[in-house]
């Protein structure tokens, strides 16, 4: 991070030493970016843009950043959660609020011994300029359409929204996740946004199905093993968890993990070590852990089917997904999508099959909905309309 060696107070431009100073602007309004960057070009001043909060996140974490011109208006994340973050992580950075409606600067306490004061005084040279009506609601909605949405996943309901913010809340932290939620509501591309959205998303994003793999493999797969630890096992190999070193490790449906694995599980996501199969050794490894299930957890507990400690590690943040049928509001941009996916050409999709299609109640979800729209494409042939008989549902 820039710092300033002050000999005298600031308020005389000759008085500084030190080197361009780091200023991100923190604003999902276009103008009030452009406006203020602009007053903002002299060399004593390097500014970068982010347009949500967890996009400044981002770029926070490089280290360069020594003030934050911030529009409360966030769209992705509330203000004083994402002020908490700076303040509890990057305690020397200096956080200046704009009045994202006249652009005027809200500095905290402009001490002629902080950077705050020249900036401050730099800007307020400026012109004024008034924001309020520089966008329109559409653009605005547009704009808030694109920060709160996530990689792969369709909808703007109420309830997808928030689980946005959700998302984006906690992928900027290495926090254990565990996602809940019906089979076919999406629980695999929540993951994925998750490491997308998060600083490990150039390390591997590794995948285990814990109800797909015998107990036996399960065990060698994640944690690997070493030369002759079992029949066949004729070289060492590491497992999914080692490989995914400095990445994401997602344990889909977790509540499938045999009992005798739990143990070990626990361990690995209490201490971060592994330890293979046959092998006395361990191993340090640095991956975040984000698990899925469709299975009732605190059931399992009760049931003694499932490790109460190891659960409790697992949900420090759950996410709950819902079903579709309460999201039925996205149910015409998923199909609009799945349309784009699997038919060649053009299709349109008459009325009477909407109306098939929103009168069902999707016990299967969006993976329903998807294998509803691919066998529509396949049986309207070189059609160029759905109709009803093509809905096998």
């Amino acid at each position: 991070m820039s710092t300033l060696v002050i000999n005298q107070p600031l308020s005389s431009p000759s008085s500084i030493v030190a080197a361009t100073v780091g200023v991100l602007l923190v604003s999902s309004n276009d103008d009030l970016r452009r406006d203020l960057a602009s007053k903002l070009r002299s060399t004593r001043w390097d500014v970068q843009e982010a347009l949500s909060g967890a996009s400044a996140l981002e770029i926070i974490h490089d280290g360069t950043i020594s003030l934050v011109l911030l529009d409360p208006a966030l769209t992705d994340l509330n203000v004083d959660d994402f002020r908490e973050i700076l303040e509890t992580r990057y305690p020397r950075i200096e956080i200046i609020s704009v009045n994202s409606r006249t652009g005027q600067l809200m500095p905290p306490s402009p001490s002629p011994n902080s950077p705050c004061f020249d900036l401050v005084r730099e800007v307020e040279r400026g012109a004024p300029f008034n924001f309020e009506n520089t966008r329109s609601s559409s653009a605005v909605e547009t704009n808030a359409r694109r920060v709160n949405s996530l990689p792969g996943f369709v909808g703007s309901a109420p309830s997808v929204q928030r689980l946005c913010t959700m998302v984006r809340l906690v992928a900027e932290r290495d926090t254990t996740v565990l996602i809940t939620g019906e089979s076919g509501t999406g629980k695999d591309l929540v993951a994925n946004a998750i490491h997308q959205l998060s600083i490990r998303r150039h390390k591997p994003f590794a995948v285990i199905n814990c109800a797909a793999i015998p107990e036996p493999l399960l065990e060698a797969e994640l944690f690997g093993f070493v030369k002759g630890a079992f029949t066949g096992a004729i070289q060492s190999r590491i497992g999914r968890i080692h490989a995914a070193q400095g990445g994401t490790l997602f344990l889909d449906e977790i509540g499938d993990l045999p009992l005798g694995l739990q143990g070990k599980l626990l361990r690995f996501v209490e201490q971060g070590e592994v330890q293979r199969l046959g092998s006395t050794d361990t191993f340090r490894v640095d991956v975040r852990v984000i698990a899925a299930t469709n299975s009732n957890l605190p059931k399992l507990v009760q049931e003694r089917g499932f490790r109460e400690d190891l659960f409790y590690r697992l949900s420090v943040f759950p996410i709950e997904l819902p079903p579709l049928r309460d999201r039925m509001s996205d149910l015409s941009s998923l199909i609009q999508t799945f349309l784009t996916r699997f038919c060649p050409h053009n299709v349109a999709l008459s009325a009477e099959a909407a109306d098939v299609l929103h009168q069902h109640n999707w016990p299967g979800n969006v993976r329903e909905a998807r294998n509803v729209i691919e066998r529509a494409s396949i049986l309207v042939g070189l059609g160029h309309e759905i109709r009803a008989e093509h809905i096998v549902i």
